[in-house]
């Protein structure tokens, strides 16, 4: 008779990983898909339009930032109308607005959950993220109704678009799990992100032309504006969908600092997880 020999799991608390577990968190999948729906359920729970909501509030920014920067601002966006020219704009800023601010409160409003049971907490700013994804659907509607009204054709540069969609994508993650961390100590932080959101939207080309606002500024201010994560993302998905002179090499800057801020996230979020339930 041959016996099977079990494995061993061994637990050294003094050895930590850099990362969290990719394993761990496929494992806890199910609760992920769980965390998300909830969340999207809540948001739209007890109100009379429900669904339509997400409708509303992107076509009201919409209208506001044509008015102020075609009305007041006089922004010229060439051949292409100036609400479409925002629409696509709004695309990735719309995601990585949403993804922020639920992100950075994420923690803090599962605290009874986190006290009561242990799975990966990066689940939790993850699903949030994943929510975020209806947003960017309703805006991608909005843009595609204004295209066939005005006329717009693609360029043949559309097929980059998901490419500048999926790092939009991780610069919204990266900026989530670091707010999510930060916000357990630092509970000043969510009195900051609305801020942060509001003067985002402003700084990052999402209803202007990066290029003419810094045609006179020296190399190095444009260099400081492109530390801005989402002025490459935003430059670089409108020149996909709508061609035209090629991305300055200055969005390179804004990719490298969503990679520095996607690694140190994860890095910081996995040193501060095992303490989280004690803070919060």
């Amino acid at each position: 008779m041959k016996l099977r020999m079990s494995k061993t799991t061994i637990i050294d608390a003094k050895k930590r990983k850099l990362f969290p577990s990719l394993s761990e968190l496929k494992r806890y999948k199910d609760l992920f898909i769980t965390l998300a729906w909830r969340d999207f359920r809540v948001r739209y729970a007890q109100t009379t339009i429900g669904f339509l909501w997400a409708f509303i509030q992107p076509i009201v920014t919409l209208i506001i930032l044509s008015i102020v920067f075609t009305k007041f601002a006089k922004v010229d966006t060439g051949n292409i109308p100036h609400s479409i020219f925002t629409a696509c704009g709004l695309i990735t800023w719309t995601y990585f607005a949403f993804v922020m601010t639920n992100s950075g409160k994420s923690i803090i409003e599962s605290q009874n959950m986190i006290k009561k049971i242990y799975f990966p907490r990066l689940i939790i700013p993850l699903s949030k993220a994943l929510v975020g994804l209806i947003d960017m659907g309703v805006a991608v509607i909005i843009l595609v109704a204004l295209m066939i009204y005005h006329g717009v054709a693609p360029a043949s540069t559309a097929w980059f678009s998901p490419l500048f969609i999926l790092v939009g994508m991780i610069a919204a993650l990266s900026v989530g799990i670091w707010l999510s961390a930060l916000t357990i100590r630092f509970r000043d932080f969510q009195h900051i992100i609305p801020f942060m959101v509001q003067l985002g939207l402003f700084i990052s080309p999402v209803a202007f032309p990066a290029e003419k606002v810094l045609d006179k500024a020296p190399e190095w201010a444009v260099s400081l504006y492109y530390l801005n994560p989402m002025a490459g993302v935003v430059q670089g998905f409108r020149w996909s969908l709508f061609g035209g002179e090629a991305p300055d090499n200055m969005m390179f800057i804004s990719f490298g600092m969503i990679l520095l801020l996607f690694v140190t996230s994860l890095m910081y979020f996995k040193r501060v997880e095992d303490e989280i339930a004690d803070f919060v």
